[in-house]
């Protein structure tokens, strides 16, 4: 296809809003408690799943459909490595300044922040909240009140507030964070009749079970709110929807490969449709075209994500010589322990129980459910297609 200028698809970032497909049963369930906040209740969900399952892509749709559809004011705040309460509040409130810059209300929100405003970039384009390390302390510690005098300063235009904490890996390992948590709901509880608040922690599940374990009560507070894969017809779906965007056409064999190597993961999906974005060249998704994207795919998601998670952290000689040979077998998604086994030599064999349960640790592979024991399953089908290509190149 000529002229191509761009693609539809955004490998390793949220979903475009236009794009969202799915989640209907998360998403009118999310909705309700956004309604039972208009009516003044303070309300904590944990939006919980696995790599690539496209949490961030959902809790940015909420944002969006709370902005504008309702009269709630909405931020996501990506946390990243943020591992303290100081950083954390203080994204928090910044976001909130980048959020309602332009608003004809802003002013009502520069009375809230007062001095602490910093507009930064070429003729004050952006701002920054720039307040004091100890007035920064101050703000962790009266959090709720903070929160609340900044809804009263916005009530005319506002009748409550999202906050989306998003990759919470590092503040979800420290006891610190979840002690503050449970004293915030309980001021709030023992102090606020009306507090209208949605607070969305995102993450995986591991974190939301270190963060329990830290604070037991924490599992009382939140609703936890699971992200399973896309059904094949939602992936179908989100395909055409982005390819008819730009008046390409895709062939129905065509799109049954890509909806089979995407395993149901938005990951995965913006990959594929990208690679065979660009593989193409006359503007109609043939079988070949998506055969090509998908091997492109996979060796993009190789390099991302299976190097420097198995590749580079696997140390042991022996590990290596089985993955090696998982290559080699070119493997299904689903394999069976025994199988593998019989292509080992003992000194494989003595690590290969250790070599499974570390490929389920860093995520990998998983036990179907469904299957016989002994079974094992790769978590998407581009995996195993890397795997078979890495297997002639180490």
């Amino acid at each position: 296809m000529n002229n191509k200028l761009s693609s539809p698809f955004t490998p390793g970032n949220p979903v475009p809003v236009e794009f969202f497909v799915g989640r209907k049963e998360q998403i009118d369930e999310i909705i309700r408690d956004v309604g039972e906040v208009l009516f003044g209740k303070q309300k904590n969900i944990f939006l919980v799943g696995d790599r690539g399952i496209g949490k961030s892509s959902l809790a940015s749709f909420i944002r969006y459909y709370v902005n504008t559809q309702t009269d709630i004011l909405g931020i996501h705040v990506f946390l990243g490595e943020v591992v303290t309460l100081d950083v954390m509040v203080h994204h928090i409130f910044e976001q909130i300044l980048k959020e309602t810059k332009g608003q004809p209300w802003f002013k009502e929100i520069s009375k809230f922040f007062g001095k602490y405003i910093k507009e930064i970039g070429i003729f004050g384009i952006s701002v920054s909240f720039v307040p004091p390390e100890q007035d920064l302390k101050e703000l962790v510690r009266k959090f709720p009140e903070a929160l609340n005098n900044l809804l009263l300063e916005i009530r005319e235009q506002k009748k409550g507030l999202l906050i989306i904490l998003d990759d919470i890996n590092g503040v979800a390992e420290k006891l610190e964070f979840a002690n503050w948590y449970k004293s915030f709901v309980d001021e709030i509880a023992t102090n606020y009749k009306n507090f209208p608040v949605l607070i969305i922690l995102v993450g995986l599940p591991e974190k939301r079970d270190r963060l329990f374990k830290l604070q037991p009560s924490l599992m009382r507070i939140f609703k936890i709110i699971e992200i399973e894969k896309l059904f094949d017809e939602e992936v179908e779906n989100f395909f055409k929807v982005a390819f008819q965007k730009v008046n390409m056409k895709i062939e129905p064999d065509a799109m049954k490969l890509m909806v089979q190597y995407s395993s149901g993961l938005p990951i995965l999906m913006h990959e594929i449709g990208d690679a065979t974005f660009w593989t193409d060249e006359d503007g109609t998704i043939d079988e070949d075209d998506a055969s090509e994207g998908i091997v492109a795919a996979a060796t993009n998601v190789g390099k991302k994500y299976l190097d420097p998670m198995v590749y580079r952290a696997i140390r042991s000689p022996q590990y290596k010589s089985i993955l090696r040979k998982l290559g080699k077998m070119q493997i299904p998604r689903t394999f069976k322990k025994k199988d593998v086994e019989a292509k080992l030599d003992a000194n494989e064999k003595k690590v290969f129980h250790n070599f499974l349960k570390k490929l389920r640790e860093i995520g990998v592979i998983e036990i179907p459910l469904e299957n016989e024991r002994g079974t094992y399953k790769f978590v998407n089908e581009i995996y195993p297609i890397y795997i078979w290509m890495e297997s002639d190149l180490r």
